[in-house]
């Protein structure tokens, strides 16, 4: 009994600190003792923030502490994660006490969480050079899970979207470290049990989207935010990873969007009330397709072309229609990292570490040996050859790849998803090759014991 006595005093001291900081003004709640003493009055509100505040102390807790033992940019990341977190729950603290503002005072109330999950994001591209690249990308790839307080109707499978999403890379973790180092271990079951958990407290205390209060006065947005020293820029452009079809991505453009603030309606062009769609529901719930850009602002985001060696990482970028790049001096540390080249052709001599294709389209690609993984991620039309060695090859979220194999690589593991139109070729006499396609579809029956799944032609 002692023991919940004192936790309890130390929730009432952290919302009395947080409300204070809030400092809702004249149209709102006045000061922390107030704001206490009208929360308190609410069941039903006193349970949502106690059970966020579980949250906190407990997975988010755990996170950072595990974090902070594998130490380097894994605790810097954590720290970011950490102060997301405590903005979220100043939100939903308001939330409770002030009925729900219009939209365009809405993307104000969002803009600090909005502008930590790009911090946390930007970490990640800021270091692709790491080696901790694949804990960092897990977090980067779910952080925008938080958004589930602009989600209408289901935010619940949202954030489970996300946790799929750094699943991916956390399975690489833990296949890395599985027989080396129990800490990452760790780490990967407590970052993901943020997620989990975050999913159990929305089903409870938001199923259908943020409950605000119907009583109080409207949210404050301008008080709330940070002050601002200007007029605010315009939002950065998307992580780069998995921009296609990614829920991740999608949700990350949204807090894009929603960073502009006022600025936001300064792209809408007038329609006559025949044209007016306002009353669709669809269109009132955030989350829903972004407009286009304009010609003028794409061309604003053109990137000059790269081909450079940084520390141990080479970077090919943003090559367009170059077919005589070439990488030679190599060393086995080196990784090769080409990202958003098109009708393009790579040659890399030597033997490196790793090689990672990103984004890109219409590109070949040939070289020597790579002693870990070949990855080919969201791209379209690549064509692979490996004249040497490589141990596996990993195609996701790409449509179609033909990865041409040598003699030396015939034993090589191929690992596939999401993906369509692969194909592996192998040396047939001298000069030619061999076709075999990538089974795409599956079957799954029950053996009496558990699920037997084999690949099956295209039912037709």
């Amino acid at each position: 009994m002692e023991a919940l006595v004192e936790r309890l005093e130390k929730a009432v001291v952290r919302l009395e600190t947080v409300a204070g900081k809030l400092q809702f003004g004249p149209g709102g709640v006045a000061n922390g003792d107030i704001i206490i003493s009208s929360h308190m009055t609410n069941g039903g509100e006193s349970q949502s923030m106690e059970a966020f505040d579980l949250l906190l102390s407990g997975s988010v807790s755990e996170y950072v502490k595990t974090s902070t033992a594998i130490g380097g940019d894994v605790a810097k990341h954590a720290e970011m994660v950490n102060d997301a977190m405590q903005i979220q729950r100043s939100f939903l603290k308001m939330s409770m006490t002030h009925r729900e503002p219009a939209k365009t005072e809405l993307a104000d109330l969002l803009r600090p969480l909005s502008d930590q999950i790009h911090e946390v994001q930007s970490f990640r591209e800021k270091n692709r050079g790491s080696d901790l690249f694949n804990h960092l990308s897990a977090v980067s790839e779910s952080i925008p899970a938080l958004g589930w307080v602009a989600v209408c109707q289901k935010p619940g499978p949202y954030v489970k979207e996300m946790n799929d999403a750094a699943m991916f890379y956390t399975n690489r973790v833990l296949k890395d470290y599985k027989d080396t180092d129990g800490r990452h271990i760790e780490w990967v079951r407590s970052y993901l049990s943020i997620w989990t958990e975050l999913q159990s407290y929305i089903k409870e205390h938001h199923t259908t989207g943020l409950v605000w209060s119907k009583t109080g006065p409207v949210a404050p947005s301008s008080q709330f935010s940070a002050p601002s020293a200007g007029p605010l820029p315009p939002p950065p452009p998307p992580p780069p990873v998995f921009m296609e079809n990614n829920p991740a991505a999608q949700h990350s453009a949204l807090f894009a969007q929603l960073n502009q603030g006022q600025d936001i309606t300064k792209g809408l062009k007038h329609v006559c009330d025949e044209q007016k769609t306002h009353k669709n529901a669809s269109l009132r719930c955030p989350g829903e397709r972004i407009p286009r850009e304009s010609p003028a602002r794409s061309q604003t985001r053109r990137h000059s072309p790269v081909l450079e060696l940084e520390g141990k990482k080479w970077r090919v970028e943003h090559q367009d229609q170059s077919h005589d790049l070439l990488i030679e001096d190599t060393e086995l540390r080196q990784v090769v990292y080409v990202f958003s080249c098109n009708r393009s052709t790579l040659q890399i001599r030597g033997k490196v570490n790793s090689i990672i294709v990103d984004n890109c389209k219409k590109l070949g690609l040939v070289f020597d040996s790579a002693v870990g993984i070949v990855e080919i991620i969201n791209s379209t039309d690549v064509q692979l050859q490996v004249m040497g060695k490589v141990p596996t090859i990993s195609i996701n979220k790409t449509e179609g790849c033909h990865v041409y194999l040598s003699r030396d690589s015939l034993d090589c593991e191929i690992v596939s998803a999401k993906s369509s139109e692969m194909n592996i070729l192998v040396p047939e006499g001298e000069d030619d090759y061999r076709e075999f396609p990538v089974p795409e579809q599956f079957k799954t029956v029950w053996d009496g014991s558990g699920l037997l799944t084999e690949p099956t032609k295209i039912a037709g």
